[in-house]
C-alpha cells in the first residue's frame, strides 16, 4: 500500500490538524400582516414535508434542479470543502462513484463554507479545483449553508430524517476535533465537512456517517451495496 493510500485511509490527521488550527441570525419582523404570516407558515410546512428529492437546489453551474433528477438511484450526499484536512476524500468519493454508478449510485457534492471558511471559492473555482486535482466526475451543486438558522432546506430535511451520524472510528471525530481545540456543533447539526447521508432509491434518508468515514470504509460500502440491491 502506498504512502498516499495510507494517508487517505487514516484521514491524514497531521495535515488536518495543521489546517484546522490556522483557520477559526437573522430575525423576522414580528409585526407581519396575518396573511403573510399564514403564507410563510404554509411554505414552511411544504418544505418540512418535502422529500429530499423534491427540494429546489442549483447545479454548480447555477442551473435550477432537484435531486428528483436521480429518482430511482441511491444517493450519497456529502458536504464538501477544498481547504480541509479531509479534502483528499474527494478522490475516494470519485472511486466509489465510478465503482457503483453502473448499479445506480450517485454521489452528490454540496460545497459549504461553514467550517472555518474552508470553502471560500466561487462555484466555478470549486468545479475547477475538483476536476483538476481529483478528477471529480460525480455531480457537484451550488455552494450552500448546511448549519445554523440559515441552513438550506435540503440539509434541514436530511438532518431531520437522520439526526445522528454513525462513527466508525475508535476515537469519535468530535473528540478528535476537541483535541485540536475545536468545539464541534452539537447534535443533530452537521459536525464538519464531509458528513455523508445515504438516500434510498425512493428518497428515504437511511443512514448518516461521520466526516472521517473514509469513502472506501467497508461499513459504508456495505450500506451502499445493501441499498443498491433493493428495487
Amino acid at each position: 500500500m502506498t504512502t498516499k493510500n495510507l494517508a487517505l485511509r487514516h484521514g491524514s490527521f497531521a495535515s488536518f490538524a495543521a489546517r484546522e488550527s490556522t483557520n477559526f441570525a437573522t430575525s423576522e419582523n414580528t409585526t407581519q400582516p396575518p396573511v403573510l404570516k399564514m403564507r410563510r407558515s404554509q411554505e414552511n410546512k411544504v418544505i418540512m414535508s418535502a422529500s429530499v428529492l423534491d427540494i429546489p437546489i442549483n447545479k454548480i453551474s447555477g442551473e435550477p434542479t432537484t435531486l428528483a433528477e436521480f429518482k430511482g438511484h441511491v444517493l450519497l450526499v456529502v458536504n464538501v470543502a477544498s481547504k480541509c484536512g479531509l479534502t483528499p476524500q474527494y478522490e475516494g468519493l470519485e472511486k466509489v462513484y465510478e465503482q457503483y454508478k453502473g448499479q445506480g449510485l450517485v454521489v452528490a457534492g454540496f460545497p459549504a463554507n461553514d467550517f472555518r471558511a474552508q470553502e471560500p471559492g466561487t462555484n466555478e473555482e470549486i468545479q475547477t479545483f475538483c476536476t483538476t486535482n481529483f478528477g471529480v466526475k460525480f455531480p457537484l451543486f451550488e455552494k450552500i449553508t448546511v448549519v445554523g438558522p440559515e441552513k438550506h432546506p435540503l440539509y434541514k430535511t436530511l438532518i431531520e430524517e437522520q439526526p445522528k451520524a454513525v462513527s466508525l472510528s475508535e476515537v469519535p471525530f468530535r473528540e478528535k476535533l476537541k483535541g485540536y481545540g475545536i468545539e464541534g456543533n452539537p447534535e443533530p447539526e452537521i459536525l464538519w465537512n464531509f458528513e455523508k447521508f445515504l438516500v434510498s432509491r425512493n428518497g428515504k434518508v437511511v443512514e448518516r456517517f461521520a466526516p472521517d468515514t473514509q469513502p472506501d470504509a467497508p461499513e459504508l460500502k456495505a450500506a451502499i451495496e445493501s441499498e443498491l440491491a433493493k428495487s
